[in-house]
C-alpha cells in the first residue's frame, strides 16, 4: 500500500514537472532563450528571422543571430547596426529600448526587435 503510494505520487510529481520546450535554456550560468519557435510567425523581408537572446543575471549578455532567409548584404547590414544594441541592458528596459533599425531593411530590423522582445518575455515568464 505504501509503496504504490509512493509510485503514485512519484509519477504525479513527474507529470507536473515543466517540460523541457527546447525554447530556453541554461548554457554556462547563462540563460538562452531561442526564438525559432517563439517567433516563427515573426517574418523579416523573406521569413523568419530567428535569434538566440543570452540573459546573464538579468541582463542581456548578447544576441546571436541565427539561420535565415534574409538576403545577405541587407541582413549583415542588420547584424552591424543591431547586433549589440541591447548588451549589458537589464531585461525591463531591454523591453522598452527603442533600438535604431538599418535603413533600407526596415522588415529585417523590425523582425529583430520583435524576436528580441519575445525572447525576453519568455525569459521572464519562465526563468
Amino acid at each position: 500500500m505504501i509503496a504504490g503510494s509512493a509510485l503514485l505520487l512519484a509519477v504525479l510529481l513527474l507529470s507536473a514537472a515543466k517540460k523541457d520546450d527546447g525554447v530556453m535554456v541554461k548554457e554556462n550560468g547563462a540563460y538562452v532563450v531561442n526564438t525559432t519557435e517563439l517567433g516563427k510567425k515573426v517574418d523579416g523581408y523573406a521569413g523568419p528571422t530567428p535569434l538566440k537572446v543570452y540573459i546573464r543575471k538579468g541582463k542581456v549578455e548578447k544576441i546571436e543571430f541565427l539561420p535565415n532567409q534574409e538576403t545577405p548584404k541587407y541582413w549583415n547590414a542588420v547584424k552591424k547596426q543591431m547586433q549589440t544594441a541591447w548588451d549589458g541592458m537589464k531585461v525591463a528596459q531591454a523591453k522598452k529600448a527603442e533600438v535604431d533599425g538599418r535603413t533600407g531593411a526596415t522588415f529585417s530590423s523590425n523582425a529583430v526587435k520583435e524576436n528580441v522582445k519575445l525572447a525576453l518575455e519568455y525569459y521572464e515568464k519562465n526563468k
